[in-house]
């Protein structure tokens, strides 16, 4: 299934990553859809069929599913109203540019935030671990930048002013520095 469109967070695309030690490593990410986001009736409705094909004489009560309300994080673009899914696999999934050329790590991108495109595939367990629906990643495609969340990127050059020709650092720059002011600690100020 092809989800377009939607925010990046807790992306692990290029080197799989387990949550606890001694736990499978995955390559995963959080895949966040906005309040509103047609997709999220489109993939309540894929998980219905999916279960109802996995257990044709009823649901089961306890089965748990991917899809979860963003109320149910306090973070960064998990805007309420909206919804969100985890989705992982063993296999590294393709990951590519707007312009389908293929990224690597060094690229910079996707990073936490950005908007993306994802194929997925959803599909039932019912193991020793229990019953529920997951999403399998098969690839995320890069799609256009957003506000990155905590941690981020890396800055680039760009985000740096230019200084022009600024002496090298122990150059005339550092003698010219103005002599220290002396103030008053902070206990002073605050207490006369």
């Amino acid at each position: 299934m092809l989800i377009s469109n939607v925010r990046l967070s807790f992306p692990h695309l290029f080197k799989p990553s387990s949550f606890t030690p001694g736990q499978d490593e995955k390559y995963s990410a959080t895949f966040i859809l906005a309040p509103g986001d047609e997709q999220i009736n489109a993939i309540k409705a894929e998980i219905e069929r999916i279960a109802k094909e996995k257990w044709p004489k009823g649901i089961p009560s306890s089965v748990k599913v991917c899809l979860r309300p963003n109320s149910e994080k306090e973070l960064d673009g998990f805007e309420p109203g909206g919804a969100f899914f985890n989705a992982s696999n063993t296999s590294r999934p393709t990951v590519i540019d707007a312009n389908r050329s293929p990224l690597v790590e060094a690229d910079g991108k996707p990073y936490a935030g950005c908007y993306v495109n994802a194929i997925v595939e959803f599909w039932a367990q019912d193991n020793q671990y229990g019953k529920r629906i997951n999403a399998s990643l098969s690839g995320v495609q890069f799609v256009m930048d957003g506000d990155a969340f905590g941690g981020g990127r890396a800055a680039s050059a760009d985000d740096f002013p230019d200084l022009g020709d600024a002496p090298a650092a122990g150059g005339a720059a550092q003698q010219a520095a103005p002599a220290p002011v002396e103030q008053k600690s902070v206990a002073a100020s605050l207490f006369g």
